[in-house]
């Protein structure tokens, strides 16, 4: 006799423990824990530049007062990229987190599942095609990013959708469009490649307020409705059947949580293209420093504003005289994460 997995479950769990009266003061400390460091780094981040400005006058030009040389360059010049940072960061984080909840897998996230790889053809195919139609890079980025998820999302139904086919079908798109984009960059003049590829790797370098005012809308408006449907997410982590039977309109709120996930990353790769890593990486380090069964959204946004704006200042920093992609920092920190979740999956028995 043998036993068969059920048909919405992936083939291993998230191995955590289960969310306690005992444990929700950790997850508050370490909550406040996470936004002190995004705050300290966010001071540091505008901190630094060709002329160097010490912390205290940072604090005090980011409320209005101080030297106004000083408020000017914070204001105009240092604070979007900072934003920016700290926001997509934010973004991929919490996306990450409802991706992997509802999908029941640590390996969903959107680079998993072709969002990002959708937004990076949908721009490199108007950089190199000119199919632009006028629109820039940051709106075709999010016109691609939303198209594939919804792509992807009509793909896995089959009478309703479960986190299986999601995460199956989110590869094999994520692996169309990867090859799309190799193909048209393979395709493109020397200098269309270039200008595609620095948008490919993830960059915060020059981000302006006018590619701020969007992101930040989009958290404001996305990340309370998140939390809003944390309950019926952990409804659907008892299965299918049973949210059915405790009057949990099951697809309706898989459609809201996926809107809701890739809402936000469309708009953070809008911002900052494809940041790799972050939306998988982020909330399985935030799941386990807050000791709970799956990733809770608001840490795990912080965890990926900790990342996103540390590696920006390692990137910036490693090579003396250089600013290197953020991109490149959070792929050499991500990846170790990513064959950490595989070992850990297949010493469980269940990664195949």
């Amino acid at each position: 006799m043998t036993t068969q997995l059920a048909p919405n479950r992936v083939p291993f769990r998230l191995a955590a423990p289960p969310v306690s009266g005992v444990l929700r003061p950790r997850l508050l400390a370490v909550t406040l824990g996470l936004a002190l460091a995004a705050f300290l780094l966010f001071c540091v981040e505008t901190s630094i530049g060709d002329i160097s400005i010490p912390l205290v006058d940072v604090m005090k030009a980011l409320f209005g007062v101080g030297d106004p040389g000083t408020k000017l360059i914070v204001h105009e010049l240092r604070l979007p990229r900072a934003l920016a940072g700290l926001l997509v960061g934010i973004a991929f984080g919490v996306s990450g987190a409802l991706l992997q909840t509802v999908t029941l897998n640590p390996l969903a996230s959107p680079d998993m599942i072709g969002i990002t790889q959708g937004a990076g053809t949908a721009v490199v195919a108007g950089i190199v095609l000119g199919w632009d139609g006028g629109l820039g890079t940051q709106s075709l980025g999010l016109l691609g990013a939303l198209t594939t998820g919804l792509l992807v999302y009509a793909l896995a139904w089959r009478r309703g959708t479960t986190g299986y086919r999601i995460v199956l079908v989110g590869v094999g798109v994520a692996w169309i469009c990867t090859s799309a984009t190799d193909y048209l960059m393979a395709r493109g003049q020397r200098f269309q490649a270039q200008a595609a590829l620095g948008w490919l790797v993830g960059n915060l370098n020059g981000r302006t307020w006018d590619q701020i005012g969007p992101l930040a809308l989009t958290t404001a408006v996305l990340i309370p409705v998140a939390l809003l449907l944390g309950r019926q997410m952990r409804v659907l982590q008892l299965g299918d059947d049973v949210a059915r039977g405790l009057g949990t309109r099951v697809q309706l709120v898989r459609v809201a949580v996926l809107l809701v996930s890739v809402g936000l990353v469309a708009f953070g790769t809008a911002t900052a293209g494809p940041v790799a890593f972050v939306a998988l990486a982020a909330p399985q380090v935030a799941q386990r420093l807050c000791g709970t069964a799956f990733p809770p959204p608001v840490a795990s946004g912080l965890t990926g504003a900790v990342m996103v704006l540390g590696s920006d200042l390692v990137a910036r920093e490693i090579v003396p005289g250089t600013e290197l992609p953020v991109g490149i920092v959070t792929g050499v920190l991500g990846a170790p994460v990513l064959l950490w979740l595989l070992v850990r999956a297949n010493r469980a028995g269940s990664g195949g």
